[in-house]
This record gives C-alpha cells, structure tokens and sequence, in this order.
C-alpha cells in the first residue's frame, strides 16, 4: 500500500524519504498549498528541518533566544561559524551582532566511552530565515534527526549546557581553521566524549569549571537510558572505519562488525561473486577515504578543499561545473568562492569550448562531475577531462553516487571521488550520510592528503554511522539484482509508444564513456528517467504508479518522483535549454521481483490508454 501524503517513506521516524504520491501533491508541495504541507510529517533532510529538530530549535530559543529570531543548528563551531560567515557575505547590510553563536556541551568532564554529542547554535532575525536554509540546505551542514534526537533530551535534562556567551564574529574571519584528527588514528572528534574532555580540561585548553562527580554519575546513567549499553564511542569508530574499508573494497562480504578487521579474519578472504576489487584499480586503502554527514556535505567540503590548495596570491579560483547536475552541487560552487563555469550539457562540444579557454589563458581550482548525471544519466569523458586537467593544472572531483563503484571505476580518472551514501550504500532509507576518497595516485594526493589531516572535521554522528554499517552489509550483493531489475524496466518501458525517451546509461548516447569506466563485472545501476510525447500522460503514468513515491534514490524499494517539479519548480524555463523535460519521471528501481516490476509499469501504461 502506497503512504498517504506527507507520511516518512519508509514507516520509520528517521526516514530520508516522505510520500508524494501524486503529480498534484507535488505540486502543491512546491506551491506550499495547506493541504499538502499540513501533512508533512517529514520530508528530505536537507529540503525539510525534520520535526525532531524543529522541537530542538524552539527548546534552545525557549532557553537562549530572543522573541524575534529563529535558531539553526550545527554539529561543531566552524559549521556554526561558516553559517555565520554566509550571512555576512550574502546579507551585507545586516548588523555583525544581529547572528550570533551559542556553543552547548555535556555537562561532564568524564573522558570514558560514552558517545556525547556538542552543538552550534546560529540565531538570527527571523526575517532571515531563507539565508540560513541556503546554508543547510547546500552544505549538509545541519544536524541530523538521530543527533538532534540525543541532544533534544540531553537539553531538557539539564546535560547540555553552554561554554561561552553567545558571540559575533568579523565578516573577513577566516572560517576554514583546522580541525581534530581523524576517527581511526586514535584521536578525537567532536561527538565522543574524550573528544571533549580530557581530566576536566578542554583540548583547546579552556578549564571545564563543572567537574562534580554528580554530573557525570547523571550523564552516565542518562547516556544507559538512551542508548542501552549497545552504543559507545568504541563501537562508533568501529563503524565508522568498517565503512571506510568497505569503501576502500577491503570488505566485501556481509560479515558481522568484530569480523571486519584483520585480528579477527581469516588471512584469506574470498571475493563475494559479482565484485572484483581487481576491477577497481583504486589503489587505495581506509585511510584515503573520509566521513561526512551527508553527501552533500562531502562535496560541500571537498570544494572547499579543492579552493585551499589551488588558492593563488590573489585570492581563490574559480570551478567549473560539467554537465547538468543535482541541484546543490551548482549552487555551493556558485555561492560559495568566485563562482563557477557551467556546462550543462557535459558533452564534448563543452570541452572543446573549455579547452580553448584554458589555452588562452583561464585558470580553474577545479572540475566537478556526476557519472552518471542526475536526472539525465549522461557520462562526461573523463578520459579527456584528465588529460586536460593534467596539462592546465585543475583538480577532478567526480560524484559517483549514481554509479557506485561496484559498477564503475571513476577514481583513476579524477583526483577526488564523492559519494550520498544515503543512496544505494544504505538502501534502507532511514539514514544519512556521505564519503570522500582521494586517488592515491594521483598528482595532487600528497597535497590534499596534508590538507585533509590538518583540517578534516568529524562531524559523522555516531548512531547515524552504526546504522550505516549494518544497512551496508549485503551492499554488494544487493548491486547485481538492482542493476538486472534496472535494465529490464527501461527496456519495457522503451518499447511504449508512449515513451519520447528513456535516460538510461545504456541507451545513452554517452554509453561509450560509460563503458570505459564500467568495471567488468559491473552493470548500469538501478536509476532511469523517462519522458513521454504527450505532457499529459506524464502525470498519468506517475499517478497510476503502484510504487512508493517520494525525492531520494538507491533505495532497496523502487521509488519515483517527477524530479524536475520537486528540483527546479521555479526555474522550469531555464532547465529545458539544457534538454530537461519539465515533465520528467525519474524511477529508482528496487530489489523487488522483475515480473512485479513489469506489472506496475503495464498498469501505468495501460492507465494512458484508457485514459
């Protein structure tokens, strides 16, 4: 049974998803029509400040706040402060003392393995809101609804409590300061208690001033009340680093948490059949690959990386955008630094046009890719984007959640690889999260390596890292019955006469710089998009879909929106001259049994011509 309107998709509190389940709904949902909005029980986090977090935020103006502002929440300081920062470069007509930070801590100055969590508080004049959505919405900054869970509690109970007065801070501060070291080499983060504290001092050397023991014997026990004794910092990390290797393609097999590392495996260990680390030529191990919150929070910061290490005397480079990609991608390169280039159709007309630019002389930080694109799944060629970015000097960054490197190697053509493992690396839908990975052998990894180690923050809450780990266990063998169930779909629904087109890397006429990528085992993954000839029919099929529907993609259930309506509604024009049909059906295809599939695409067929 298709949900109701508004309802999380799937049925859980932390879902990523939430029900659309019709071409009106959608619209409405654009339109901000009381219908629709009134019953949103969720919606996707970063579009949507989940209602857990909406709760925290009235909790910390009730206590911190002022009647006129509204409050948006952060993991860490320099989250906080490059929130702040934004304001001050968009709104330059705002007072600096009218968006101040608040920074809340655990009351305890206990460094055992308890998981605590810090927060940042940004308040603002209320008017402002729609400049700090920017910043959650495009950075992937913002908490999660599992952190915010914790904390809300954690408020309430007297355990989260501030450690300076709110302050302001000069619009040309520097906000990309350095940061704790990494989970995996044994030191801290900003989520775990020793992170925190250490023998009641702070690491940045501020004294913790409450050190009684009776506010540690409180946390511990509310810490037992939260989480059990199923959750520690301990097994955070484990988490965190067995995602790492199975990233890395060290682990492959669906094995259970203390089985992953090497003191507890057999020194030999068979490849689960349909993947082949052989086929990746990524050359890498855990230590190249980074946690982020969200996968847009790791392009977010890999953009900001890209900018550090390119920086000239005179100040940042400018990016280059290929091809027509998600939404956020485009607008963090062109709201945060000197802008960007944008080719939005990605083919190599583009890169000719690119080629004479940098031969007269333009100079770019770098470039940013998806392979395959979303919505269109067209494939840039990377091949000559290396070459280029050899010769002239700039950075590759390709995002590869589409794709997923089971079925594509994409790192040996590009310097940085990014992926949502919100998508189809969980494929439960009910967490989120993002990865960064360096190409070890490529010109810039030394560099972006020191940079990432001084500089990289941890702001992967724990829960949301275990949840991700056990969700991607069975990833692997989850890739060949979804690339299988894929295929199949779009070649049914090619063969309707009422199909204009079906976006699908096999059918695309970029499928050579596909498959020169494609691994040999690999397949061409679980996304398409479709088009029809009569608008109309459009909204037909979409309303006749026995499916779930709702924004995201990579779930394990075949999911559907109209994703130009929820992506691009108020700038429906300016997409179609880079060939997207306003009227497109984007379908994320499950594991659900091929012949079910095909039912549900003839009924929604069949529905067009009964109509």
């Amino acid at each position: 049974m298709i949900a109701p309107v508004g309802q999380p998709v799937p049925d859980t509190p932390h879902a990523v998803s939430v029900s659309l389940p019709s071409w009106r709904a959608n619209v409405g949902y654009e339109e901000g029509e009381d219908w629709v909005m009134s019953k949103m029980k969720t919606g996707y986090p970063r579009f949507f400040i989940h209602l857990i977090i909406q709760e925290l935020e009235k909790e910390i103006l009730k206590q911190y706040g002022k009647a006129s502002e509204r409050v948006m929440l952060f993991p860490s300081k320099r989250t906080s402060e490059r929130c702040q920062a934004f304001f001050y470069d968009k709104r330059q007509s705002l007072p600096t003392s009218s968006v101040r930070l608040l920074h809340l801590e655990p009351k305890t100055h206990a460094a055992g393995k308890n998981v605590l969590s810090s927060l940042s508080c940004v308040f603002f004049p209320a008017e402002e809101f729609p400049t700090a959505k920017q910043v959650w919405q495009h950075s992937g900054d913002g908490i999660s609804s599992r952190r915010g869970e914790f904390c809300l509690q954690a408020l309430r109970e007297g355990l989260l409590v501030p450690v300076q007065a709110p302050k302001a801070i000069s619009p040309t501060q520097d906000v990309y300061g350095k940061g704790p070291r990494r989970y995996q080499r044994g030191t801290s983060q900003n989520n775990i208690s020793a992170a925190l504290l250490t023998n009641g001092v702070h690491l940045d050397g501020e004294t913790n001033r409450d050190t009684h023991t009776n506010g540690e014997r409180d946390f511990s026990h509310f810490i037992e009340e939260r989480f059990g004794r199923n959750l520690n910092a301990e097994l955070a990390a484990k988490a965190k680093r067995a995602i790492c290797r199975r990233i890395a393609g060290v682990l492959t097999d669906n094995e259970e948490l203390d089985d992953a590392f090497p003191d507890s495996k057999p020194k030999q260990q068979k490849p689960q059949q349909g993947f082949s680390p052989g086929d990746q030529l990524r050359n890498i191990s855990e230590h190249d690959v980074y946690l982020y919150p969200c996968g847009m929070s790791a392009i977010f910061n890999a953009h900001q990386l890209v900018m550090e290490i390119t920086r000239t005397p005179t100040g940042a480079l400018p990016s280059i955008c290929f091809g027509f990609p998600y939404i956020d991608t485009l607008k963090t390169l062109e709201k945060w630094g000197p802008g960007c280039l944008f080719y939005g159709n990605g083919v190599d007309d583009d890169l000719d046009d690119l080629e004479r630019r940098l031969h007269s002389g333009e100079r770019f930080a770098g470039l940013f890719t998806e392979f395959p694109s979303n919505p269109l799944l067209r494939s840039p060629n990377l091949a000559r984007i290396r070459k280029l970015a050899d010769q002239y000097g700039f950075l590759v960054v390709v995002d590869e959640t589409v794709g997923n490197y089971i079925n594509i190697n994409v790192l040996n053509q590009a310097d940085v690889v990014v992926s949502s493992l919100t998508k189809i690396f969980s494929g439960d839908s009910n967490v989120m999260g993002g990865s960064l990975v360096l190409n070890h052998s490529g010109a810039a990894y030394d560099k972006l390596q020191k940079t990432l180690d001084q500089q990289y923050e941890d702001n992967y809450w724990a829960e949301d890292a275990v949840f991700m780990e056990r969700n991607s266990r069975d990833f692997v063998s989850r890739i060949d019955r979804i690339n299988n169930n894929a295929e199949t779909m779009a070649e049914t629904l090619k063969a309707s006469e009422y199909i204009k087109e079906v976006y699908y890397p096999k059918f695309n006429l970029s499928r050579n710089h596909y498959d020169a990528c494609k691994t040999s085992t690999g397949g061409y993954g679980g996304l398409l998009s479709v088009t029809f000839h009569d608008r109309r029919h459009a909204q037909i099929f979409f309303d006749n879909l026995k499916i779930e529907k709702g924004p995201s993609l990579g779930t394990n259930f075949t999911l559907a929106c109209p994703f130009v309506i929820l992506a691009h509604y108020t700038e429906l024009d300016w997409v179609q001259q880079f060939g997207v049909d306003p009227y497109l059906v984007r379908i994320s295809v499950g594991l659900e049994e091929p012949e079910d599939l095909s039912a549900i695409c003839s009924g929604a067929l069949g529905a067009i011509t009964a109509s």
